[in-house]
C-alpha cells in the first residue's frame, strides 16, 4: 500500500504550495517509478553479485545463452541484444574472457569478423545466475497481487510502445 505522505507526495505538496499555477501530478507517477526502478536495480544487482557478475556481465552472458547452442554471437550482435555500444561491449567481453566465461574466435562466415561464445564455465555461471535472477524477480513481483502485476505489465508495455521503446 502507498503511504499517504511518502517522499514524492511531500515534493508534490511543496510544488503545489510554491507554484500553485503548475500541476505536479505527473511527479506522482514518474517520481515513484524512478524510485521503484532504483530499488529494483539494487535487488537485481545483489543477485548478480552472488554469482560474481556485474549487471553488464550478466546481460552479456544472458544474451549469449538466449542465442541457443552453440551460444555465440558477434560483438555487434551482443551490443544490439544488450542495448550497449560496441565499445562498451568490447570492455565487457575483455572482462568476461579474462574470467574464463567467454572465448573469442574468428568467424567462419566473415574472415574479418570475430565471434564470442560461452565457455563451459560461462554456461554454468549464467544458468545458475538466471535461475536465481528469475526467483528474485518472482519474489519482487510477488509484492503485487497477480491481477495488479498483469495490469502493471500491460500499462508499462503500452506506455513503452508509445514512448518509442
Amino acid at each position: 500500500m502507498t503511504e499517504p505522505h511518502d517522499h514524492v507526495a511531500r515534493i508534490q505538496e511543496a510544488w503545489r504550495r510554491e507554484r500553485p499555477d503548475l500541476d505536479p501530478s505527473p511527479m506522482g507517477v514518474i517520481g515513484r517509478l524512478h524510485l521503484v526502478a532504483g530499488r529494483l536495480t539494487d535487488e537485481l544487482v545483489a543477485v548478480y553479485g552472488q554469482h560474481a557478475l556485474g549487471e553488464g556481465d550478466f546481460d552479456a552472458l544472458a544474451a549469449l545463452r538466449r542465442a541457443g547452442a552453440p551460444y555465440e554471437r558477434t560483438p555487434g550482435e551482443l551490443a544490439q541484444h544488450t542495448m550497449v555500444t560496441t565499445g562498451g561491449m568490447s570492455k565487457r567481453i575483455d572482462r568476461l574472457e579474462a574470467a574464463g566465461l567467454v572465448s573469442r574466435r574468428a568467424s567462419t562466415t566473415d574472415r574479418r569478423g570475430r565471434v564470442v561464445a560461452l565457455t563451459p564455465a560461462g554456461l554454468e555461471r549464467i544458468d545458475a545466475a538466471i535461475a536465481d535472477h528469475l526467483a528474485n524477480e518472482r519474489r519482487l513481483v510477488g509484492e503485487l497481487s497477480p491481477a495488479d502485476a498483469k495490469e502493471l505489465e500491460r500499462i508499462l508495455t503500452d506506455w513503452l510502445a508509445r514512448l518509442g521503446g
